[in-house]
């Protein structure tokens, strides 16, 4: 689905203490970038921020950034960083937004920037096979973020596609990595972790199951 565009995003942005405009001055030096050295967790695709902003408000001890490539949405997202922080009296030290093509994540990531775990929420599925290079949890896109990823670091990934998550579990292991936990039924499962997203929300109104796995460097 087409986001408007909004005109406000861009202005809003540009004031913002936690929207990055040059990641990739930062590029190896993410950990001495924040205020405080703590574990860094990212979010690949993090649309209107709702997710992220509830995640990152209740970790204080964990150092979070949030990329996507449309400013439109960033300009959502930052608000509602503002409104869930806000809610809670909390001053949003630890999380950093940023525009970013998630293909070319080597552009501002390199080895120094380890990583404890990585989220992926509802990305495009890309169906045609001639496309499924594009998808987040390709092995192509896997083999990117363990350059970035500790040992033993985890990606947590969520969807509502059927096809993309048996894929996606090829993919982990073709790859190198373990699953550690998987259920094709997220909300009627004894998982008590999870913050729901818009698109999750939506899904289930709909009667779409969120399939859900975590896996292990």
């Amino acid at each position: 689905m087409r986001m408007r565009r909004k005109p406000w995003a861009r202005r809003e942005l540009e004031n913002c203490d936690f929207f990055i405009h040059t990641p990739a001055d930062y590029k190896g030096k993410w950990h001495e970038f924040f205020p405080e050295k703590k574990p860094i967790h990212v979010e690949l695709g993090c649309g209107k921020g709702r997710f992220i902003a509830e995640l990152a408000s209740r970790n204080q001890d964990i150092n979070y950034l949030a990329i996507d490539i449309k400013s439109e949405v960033l300009g959502s997202a930052k608000r509602n960083i503002d409104r869930i922080y806000g809610f809670k009296n909390l001053t949003p030290d630890n999380i950093k937004i940023l525009s970013q093509d998630i293909e070319r994540l080597f552009d501002i990531l390199d080895e120094n920037d380890v990583i404890d775990r990585i989220y992926i929420n509802f990305c495009n599925p890309w169906s045609k096979m001639k496309h499924h290079k594009h998808r987040l949890t390709h092995t192509r896109q896997l083999e990117t973020y363990k350059k970035y990823l500790k040992k033993g670091g985890e990606i947590w990934f969520k969807t509502d596609d059927d096809d993309l998550f048996l894929a996606s579990q090829r993919y982990f292991s073709e790859s190198g990595f373990t699953i550690k936990y998987i259920t094709h039924d997220l909300h009627n499962d004894t998982f008590d972790q999870n913050i729901e997203t818009e698109h999750e929300r939506m899904f289930t109104e709909m009667g779409i199951k969120t399939k859900f796995l975590i896996a292990s460097l």
